[in-house]
């Protein structure tokens, strides 16, 4: 499989029942203003933390190792996003638990990258990430979200889904642990636990980044030799305490964007 190359419910998914997101929040727990207002908003979010991990995914089955001749004084490239060694999957997922888990885990990091707010590969993640007979209406309802001038502006992006200039968009979702909680020959459950990143970086942001922390239960049906997405659920926390660290200045955190790759396997 290759794509080539965020306790509450805040609203439904796409009018599928059962599958909730929930809004990333700002720091002292308040929403970030016009987010819970809009269906469309609810509905974007909660597509960018599932279709995150069809990113990761799709990214892992490039060539990504590290060759020999690397040396101290090379510098890094801070564009390269892939894992460097072996990959752990050629071509999809295994039909076990463990697949499961790491389908699930992958998903979710594509689901949640900022790459969902570029049609192209926004169609590229639905497809891989989503059982074949719902990707369509899948597809069409996160055009319609990510399209929303609203919701796009809510969150400091152009009609384009780009950041103003001098600013960085980040959206990522880092998998912290993963749990089957049902499974059989063909269906699984698998709940993901995750920190996320949401905001823009850059001197002039009115909407820094800021961190979050979820639960997503994924409904996977195994299709096509491969573990699919066919509805999922979303829960704050668990949440930790937070340490008395001070925050990054807005270009510390830029650079840290842009020097350190996101991963594009999780587990």
């Amino acid at each position: 499989m290759s794509l080539g190359d965020d306790h509450q419910s805040s609203g439904g998914y796409g009018g599928t029942s059962g599958t909730r997101m929930r809004l990333p929040e700002e720091e002292g727990g308040h929403r970030r203003s016009g987010r819970s207002s809009s269906r469309s908003l609810v509905t974007v979010v909660g597509v960018v933390v599932l279709l995150i991990a069809a990113i990761a995914f799709a990214n892992r089955g490039g060539d990504d190792s590290a060759s020999p001749a690397d040396t101290a004084a090379d510098k890094p490239k801070a564009s390269s996003t892939a894992p460097s060694g072996t990959q752990p999957v050629q071509a999809g997922f295994a039909r076990d638990e463990q697949g499961a888990q790491s389908a699930a885990a992958n998903y979710a990091v594509a689901l949640g990258s900022a790459d969902m707010f570029e049609k192209a590969r926004r169609q590229d993640i639905v497809d891989t990430v989503y059982a074949p007979e719902i990707a369509a209406t899948r597809q069409a309802e996160l055009d319609g979200a990510y399209s929303s001038q609203e919701f796009l502006a809510n969150i400091g992006l152009d009609k384009n889904g780009k950041a103003p200039a001098g600013q960085t968009f980040v959206s990522r979702i880092i998998p912290v642990g993963t749990k089957v909680t049902a499974s059989s020959t063909d269906k699984a459950t698998v709940e993901v636990w995750y920190t996320s990143l949401f905001g823009l970086s850059g001197g002039d942001s009115t909407n820094p980044v800021t961190e979050s922390w979820y639960t997503t239960t994924y409904q996977l049906t195994w299709t096509n030799n491969d573990w699919k997405v066919i509805d999922f659920q979303q829960k704050d926390g668990p949440v930790p305490v937070g340490r008395d660290q001070r925050a990054s200045t807005a270009d510390d955190m830029t650079k840290a964007v842009e020097e350190y790759g996101g991963f594009t396997y999780a587990r």
